[in-house]
């Protein structure tokens, strides 16, 4: 349908619109005006989820997740929350709220949870948009009321998120107290265990004492191969006597030798040089043979103690070399003993300090627990009290006459659109030929309402006149039909 053929059929039924549209609008203004009056109270408050725990000095990670807004609003929306509220306000000791509860269930089920669902339906929590804020509205005839509910609402909650919060640490604060006097048991049995060896072994459970004869061990390690050194060159010297012993550097290198050997030399000379003078039978000639066969008695008896010397150096340093060696061992023996009860106290003290660093951090929890245990604050601040609202925000009477005039305008015009469609009649040319499937020939004017009226009166009364006869006055009639068939 074209818009000039819907404005004609508008126009020609213009009666029917008027009748749905004032309907429709009268409808609406007088259920707004008839409709008791709702008041909403509103109050607010600010949820910290970014500041660190006061106690735990950290950021809880489940304050950092989207979904902890949504959390909160199904707590504040939770059967806890409303019971908690309908105590504050007292009405479940209404005799009013129990005569409606027994009227509509007939008194089956739970007279609290029948009233805490009927006050969580008219509660609206509203999270602010990117912000920290909750918003919790109360709908209800009485402003008053509805104040006194929003504000018993964030009370509950507040109360609520601080039992949510200090009802675990009660819980485990009495395990925790437990767990921790059983690792002060575990803690002092090792203290006790430890000491128990120190004083068996006599020792302390420290380096120093290791670090000592460690040192001591390597000295005499150090002193055991200098001395090995010196007993191979002695026992090699001691080899060499038999065949060499007048050779030894000890021999050549001793100044008493020296001096024999010097002073048998001259007596030498002197002896050739008087036996070539003398003969052999001269005094002074066998007194010098007897000189020099003293001095060669006195080099053999000192060469001979200057080999025993060897001797005995090699002697003793194979006997030092032995008792070193056997030092060393020992030595050994007691470093590996010392290192093995180290390794063992070691142990004990390790026990000890596991048990010390699990009781400290057990201890450290059971102080925590314990004064979440006590904690009175929560993350929860009120920015806004409920005041009683001044004017009604249910119904909106301006809102509702302007849906009310937009639905009678739509409602009108499908009226007169289905009216039209049922009984379909020519309102234009192009309906002619659309409906009626016919050639279009042309338009007669229409005439004017008064011309028409006064034409009709006209021949209506040359119809009546008596000087009409009986044929004329049947043609007269005929002609006045013809005349209002042709105005109308």
């Amino acid at each position: 349908m074209m818009p000039s053929q819907i404005f004609d059929v508008l126009k020609a039924r213009w009666r029917s619109a008027a009748i749905v549209f004032f309907g429709v609008v009268t409808l609406v203004v007088a259920a707004s005006l008839l409709l008791p009056r709702q008041y909403t109270a509103t109050a607010s408050v600010l949820l910290d989820a970014k500041s660190p725990d006061p106690i735990a000095g950290i950021v809880l990670p489940g304050m950092t997740l989207s979904g902890y807004m949504a959390t909160q609003v199904d707590v504040i929306q939770s059967e806890r929350v409303a019971l908690r509220a309908l105590d504050m306000l007292k009405l479940d000791q209404s005799k009013v709220q129990q005569e409606r509860w027994r009227e509509a269930t007939q008194s089956r089920g739970e007279f609290r949870s029948w009233l805490a669902e009927m006050v969580a339906t008219r509660l609206d929590i509203r999270p602010g948009k990117d912000s920290d804020v909750l918003t919790v509205r109360y709908t209800s005839p009485d402003p008053q009321f509805s104040a006194d509910v929003a504000n018993a609402i964030v009370k509950a909650y507040i109360d609520t998120t601080l039992e949510l919060r200090v009802e675990p640490a009660k819980q485990y604060n009495n395990f925790f107290d437990d767990r921790a006097r059983h690792l002060r048991d575990e803690l002092e049995a090792a203290q006790a265990k430890l000491s128990a060896y120190q004083r068996s072994k006599g020792i302390i459970a420290t380096d120093e004492r290791l670090d000592v004869e460690n040192a001591r061990l390597t000295e005499l390690s150090t002193q055991l191969v200098a001395l090995q050194g010196v007993a191979e060159e002695s026992k090699t010297r001691q080899g060499q006597l038999g065949a060499n012993g007048d050779r030894m550097s000890e021999v050549l290198n001793n100044p008493l030798i020296t001096n024999l050997a010097t002073e048998l030399a001259r007596q030498e000379a002197r002896l050739r040089e008087a036996e070539s003078r003398l003969g052999e039978a001269n005094p002074q000639v066998q007194e010098l043979q007897a000189n020099i066969a003293e001095l060669k008695s006195k080099i053999e008896s000192e060469t001979r103690r200057i080999n025993g010397s060897v001797t005995v150096n090699n002697s003793v340093n194979q006997t030092r070399v032995s008792e070193l060696r056997r030092a060393l061992e020992e030595q050994r023996v007691k470093v590996l003993r010392l290192k093995g009860q180290r390794d063992e106290a070691a142990v004990l003290q390790r026990d000890v300090e596991n048990a010390q660093r699990a009781y400290d951090a057990m201890f450290a929890r059971v102080s925590q627990s314990h004064v979440e245990s006590q904690l009175t604050q929560t993350n929860v601040s009120v920015l806004k009290h409920a005041t009683p609202p001044p004017f009604p925000s249910s119904p909106k009477l301006l809102l509702n006459s302007i849906v009310a005039v937009v639905l009678g305008l739509v409602l009108a015009a499908v009226t007169v659109l289905v009216r039209e469609r049922l009984d379909r009649r020519v309102r234009s040319a192009d309906d002619v030929q659309q409906l009626l499937a016919q050639p279009f020939l042309g338009v007669l004017p229409a005439p004017s309402r008064a011309a028409a009226a006064g034409q009709l009166r006209k021949r209506l009364t040359q119809a009546a006149s008596p000087t009409a006869g009986v044929g004329g006055g049947a043609g007269a009639s005929s002609s006045a039909m013809a005349s209002m068939t042709s105005a109308a």
